[in-house]
């Protein structure tokens, strides 16, 4: 349906109430969620386990009518397919066997073999793609090459990601290959999603903000816009928006150096600013601070008041800044889109 609301933003159209979704709007916030989640066993599992996978993503739009559905997967299941080893530990996090050297980078498989390990994700998209309401749009995503190699060379979540940038320097020859597999794996894994029924893609740079100088237009913008150059050459028409979280004031111009039709937002910037320097690009996307889902209350519905006014002089998709958060209360996002559609009957 071409006259979905977010099809039609990111077309550049600007709507009289922008159309919302929420980055991780399925997941630990929800009461659902977590027992769907105890069902699975596990985190992978219920990644790569296709109806309980499709269950937690139709969940949030069940209960809230989001304008958009996100596939239910992790970024890290492109490196589980490309041959590393990938596990969950409780209270940790993600761990992988780190690439440390040539010889682990030689272990990798080829981009080309990663859909065997990830069909069930497919096949999680073509249930949504029958599933979801004829207005909800279905968002297929994978992580940005940046942000995947961050956890690829340190095997884990890291604060600076330290060992990513100091392998950038040390072995330029064996981080480029690293972000080059990268690239080819996200343009066969996205493209899947596109062929499994995904009707617009997102690429997550969420580590972008410590690239500095030259680094993020090389390590960053770069890959991002050859994967979607590739994407939009294999679908044409395919909608894309890329998040590289941290940019600043380097958001500027973003839509253009990408190729992406929206480029998301994170809540480090304002949206006055964001609408004078980034939405003439396309459209925009965000950025409301995760933390209102926690606090609710007045301040949540004058800041979503605030942005919706601050972008609705061009194309706009509502969103958080970030994911929202496992300690978010249900009734505060039910009170921001209400806010929003200007249903709020006090």
């Amino acid at each position: 349906m071409t006259d979905k609301t977010i099809l039609r933003a990111l077309r550049g159209e600007t709507l009289p109430v922008p159309p919302v979704w929420m980055m991780r709007q399925a997941g630990r916030y929800l009461p659902e969620y977590k027992a769907t989640r105890a069902e699975a066993g596990d985190f992978l599992s219920l990644c790569y386990t296709p109806e309980l996978a499709a269950e937690v993503t139709f969940q949030p739009i069940r209960r809230y009518g989001f304008d958009a559905a996100i596939l239910f997967a992790d970024i890290l299941l492109l490196p589980q397919a490309l041959g590393m080893e990938l596990w969950f530990e409780t209270g940790e996090g993600p761990k992988l066997t780190p690439i440390a050297s040539e010889a682990d980078f030689a272990a990798l498989r080829p981009a080309s073999a990663v859909h065997d390990t990830l069909s069930p994700i497919y096949e999680t998209v073509r249930i949504l793609s029958k599933g979801l309401p004829a207005e909800t749009t279905l968002i297929g995503f994978a992580g940005a090459p940046w942000t995947v190699a961050t956890y690829m060379i340190a095997g884990r979540g890291t604060p600076d990601q330290g060992p990513a940038h100091a392998m950038k320097e040390a072995n330029p020859a064996l981080f480029r290959a690293i972000i080059d597999r990268l690239v080819e794996g996200t343009i066969e894994y996205l493209s899947a999603q596109v062929e499994a029924g995904a009707e617009v893609v997102k690429l997550f740079d969420s580590w972008a903000g410590s690239l500095q100088g030259e680094d993020f237009a090389r390590f960053s913008v770069a890959p991002m816009a050859e994967i979607t150059a590739a994407l939009k050459a294999r679908h044409p028409g395919l909608p894309v928006i890329a998040f590289p979280r941290g940019a600043g004031e380097r958001y500027a111009g973003l839509h253009a150096a990408i190729g992406a039709d929206c480029i998301a937002l994170d809540d480090g910037v304002a949206p006055d600013w964001a609408a004078r320097e980034v939405q003439p690009g396309g459209c925009v996307q965000g950025n409301l601070a995760s933390s209102h889902m926690v606090t609710g209350g007045d301040a949540l519905v004058a800041e979503t008041r605030a942005i919706v006014e601050a972008f609705s002089g061009g194309p706009h998709i509502f969103n958080l800044g970030h994911g929202i958060t496992p300690d978010a209360d249900p009734d505060n996002v039910r009170l921001m889109i209400d806010t929003i559609r200007d249903r709020l009957t006090s």
